[in-house]
């Protein structure tokens, strides 16, 4: 049975694992879903339909499944999906999703989330990320894997950033940040490939040496977007092992709405 301080608060519809642990003044609303392994921290708030996966850390004062902050959302019920084995620290703000987002935001699996971030309405978080304190998500933004925000970074809405991409302290996002580069500034400005993060993630350093080669070719060659698509296609036929990696840089370039950051 669930471990519940007599202090909190929890809905008798929530649904909670038998070795959930609730702390002193915590509350829980009615359609809450927590995995096994998993504790809420002291006057932490779970509210809205929100749904955490196992082994999740979520520390005092943190309040997930809020209403959006959007004048549109009118009480329909969407949701906020958080995967496994996540630390949320103290303060940090989650909300659900709305329907013109599509009804969920979703958060991945292993994430390292520092106080006070906030991560907004139909946002979508990958896995092995580390959010730093004080970042802020905007509505709508797409986040892969292994990314990595300095604190006080800020990202407008509706933007998207790669895996494996790097964003140092105070940045503002306003534009797409390609999978594996680093940026800093406001606004953000490339300012090179993420060579460290990569080799700490087992990448060779024939992978990491053709992805500076994308890198250049996107960046150092005064190409466009399609002739830089071009060039990381040829590179992909000379570096097969890379393939995938030059692909998926490719595709995000090609798909961008809202430019990439420069």
């Amino acid at each position: 049975m669930a471990r519940v301080h007599p202090t909190a608060l929890v809905d008798p519809a929530a649904e909670l694992a038998d070795d959930v642990e609730i702390g002193p003044y915590a509350i829980v609303g009615p359609k809450v879903r927590i995995g096994a392994g998993s504790s809420i921290g002291a006057h932490a708030v779970i509210s809205g339909r929100t749904t955490l996966g196992r082994e999740n850390r979520v520390f005092p004062h943190a309040a997930l499944g809020g209403v959006p902050q959007d004048k549109k959302y009118r009480g329909e019920d969407t949701e906020l999906v958080i995967g496994d084995g996540n630390t949320i620290r103290e303060f940090c703000t989650f909300n659900v999703g709305t329907a013109d987002g599509g009804g969920v935001t979703r958060i991945g699996s292993d994430n390292w989330v520092m106080a006070y971030a906030h991560v907004a309405h139909d946002c979508r978080i990958g896995d092995h990320c580390v959010i730093a304190n004080a970042v802020t998500f905007a509505g709508h933004v797409e986040v892969g894997d292994w990314v990595v925000l300095g604190g006080l970074t800020g990202v407008h809405q509706f933007v998207r950033i790669g895996s494996h991409a790097m964003a140092g302290g105070g940045t503002i996002l306003l534009q797409d940040l390609p999978p594996f580069v680093i940026c800093n500034g406001n606004p953000a400005a490339a300012h090179g490939l993420n060579s460290e993060g990569l080799k700490r993630r087992g990448f060779t350093a024939e992978a990491i040496a053709t992805l500076r080669r994308a890198y250049k070719a996107l960046y150092k060659e005064g190409l466009t977007v399609a002739e830089a698509c071009e060039r990381l296609a040829q590179l992909a036929a000379e570096a097969p092992a890379s393939a995938e990696h030059l692909a998926a840089l490719a595709e995000f370039v090609r798909t961008s709405k809202r430019g990439i950051v420069r």
